[in-house]
């Protein structure tokens, strides 16, 4: 009886929590997984990356597949020369996990 009990509140959480995706702030996430459309993640580390999402978890945890990391760097100037101009620099990469506590904001790319 306790069993069963339990799977009929895993059932309701389960519920719950699709319920929470597809209506609460983890909805963008759902519907890019949905729709097969491209979100841009700002990250801790001043990164920015403009990808598909493939999975995620409520932990903001992410699978991405066609991932274009972009960010600027400022290179080095000798002694007594002037201050160099920020670089924009991107890479390309196929399929990456991001871990969710690096995401700071999650947005839609707008068509």
């Amino acid at each position: 009886m306790a069993v069963l009990i339990w799977l009929m509140e895993d059932d309701t959480n389960a519920k719950k929590e699709e319920e929470e995706f597809n209506t609460g702030p983890l909805s963008v996430l759902m519907m890019s997984v949905k729709n097969n459309t491209q979100v841009l993640i700002n990250c801790r580390n001043n990164k920015k990356l403009l990808g598909r999402v493939r999975a995620f978890d409520r932990h903001c945890n992410m699978v991405l597949e066609n991932v274009r990391e972009m960010w600027t760097e400022i290179p080095k100037t000798g002694k007594g020369k002037k201050k160099a101009l920020p670089v924009n620099k991107d890479r390309f990469i196929s399929k990456m996990f991001l871990r969710g506590d690096s995401v700071i904001i999650v947005l839609r790319n707008p068509k």
